[in-house]
């Protein structure tokens, strides 16, 4: 009587206890990364919508990268083009973050903000994305492309590159110089005639004068019509234009604002934009998306659909860069 009592307690604590705590140790062990047995680099990730950290196997990251940063449907070459950029930049911030550790993100390499690092989704926020008979194609062909170019970087004179990328160029791409400020040889503006074939490649926003007042700080409700009007308005002017023709430097009522810092003020799409009068409302039309400095996505996609390969398309955006495989 005595044996079968204890081991009615013993089933009865492996129910409640011990099982249980197997299961969850199990999995955390599905969850964990892939450890570095088979030299796979690992990236710590700040997840910014739930404020944690986790760790990633570098090219499983990369597929939710790609997938959040470029449409999948885009040409299995510039797939390939992002993907490489993407892995570059992902092993410049883990260098940096060695270099400065907790300067920028607490116990992580790199964060899932689009405006601060890269996007990034996961497997469910890309099932809502596409719905479930997608998912499935898309996935596939991200992580072919990420697959396909595996441990592929970018590199100039021996070092790995800032990758930048954006959208649509509008035509053509701008230096870092113009943009930044800085000088990077491998950053130069160049044709991107693809870029038309992008949905954003021309948009207009509208703002009424008090929107605009209430933006910028500026007192534009004594000001006529005429001050306001393009190009010859004495309350808004552009007093300094870049090589490729945007906007750089802009005067609105009594204040001067860099183009960067007004596109992020107003929302424009890009820096290259005019604008016109109309009643009490401005209207601006912009060209392209986004800083324009690096690789053009749309540009990357068309040229993809010209039968150039991710090679070609890196070498037009990277001026001077090599593709070197560092795993």
């Amino acid at each position: 009587m005595r044996k079968l009592m204890g081991l009615v307690v013993f089933f009865i604590i492996a129910g409640t206890i011990i099982m249980p705590a197997l299961i969850i140790a199990g999995l955390r062990l599905l969850e964990a990364p892939v450890e570095t047995q088979t030299g796979e680099r690992l990236v710590r990730v700040y997840l910014h919508r739930t404020g944690v950290s986790r760790t990633f196997p570098l090219e499983e990251y990369l597929v939710g990268v790609v997938a959040g940063e470029m449409p999948a449907n885009f040409e299995v070459e510039a797939l390939k083009a992002q993907a490489i950029a993407a892995r570059t930049y992902t092993l410049k911030k883990i260098e940096q973050a060695k270099d400065l550790p907790g300067s920028r993100h607490e116990n992580a390499d790199i964060c899932t903000d689009a405006t601060h690092c890269q996007a990034w989704l996961d497997e469910a926020s890309l099932r809502q994305q596409w719905g479930l008979v997608n998912y499935w194609r898309y996935h596939k062909r991200i992580k072919d492309a990420v697959n396909a170019t595996r441990g592929l970087v970018l590199t100039y004179q021996g070092k790995l590159i800032e990758p930048v990328y954006h959208s649509n160029g509008g035509g053509r791409t701008e230096s870092a110089a113009a943009v930044w400020g800085g000088d990077i040889p491998y950053l130069q503006s160049v044709a991107s005639p693809w870029d038309r074939e992008s949905p954003h490649y021309r948009d207009s926003l509208s703002f009424s004068l008090q929107e605009l007042e209430n933006k910028l700080g500026v007192n534009l409700s004594a000001v006529p019509a005429a001050a306001l009007a393009a190009p010859s308005g004495s309350a808004m002017k552009v007093i300094e234009q870049t090589p490729t023709g945007r906007v750089k430097t802009i005067v609105i009522g009594d204040k001067t604002f860099a183009a960067t810092e007004l596109r992020q003020l107003l929302g424009l799409p890009s820096t290259d934009f005019s604008w016109e009068v109309a009643g009490e409302q401005i209207i601006f039309t912009t060209i392209g998306y986004g800083h324009a400095v690096g690789m053009s996505q749309y540009g990357a996609n068309g040229m993809a659909a010209e039968g150039k390969k991710f090679n070609e398309i890196l070498s037009h955006y990277y001026q001077g860069v090599k593709i070197e495989r560092v795993y």
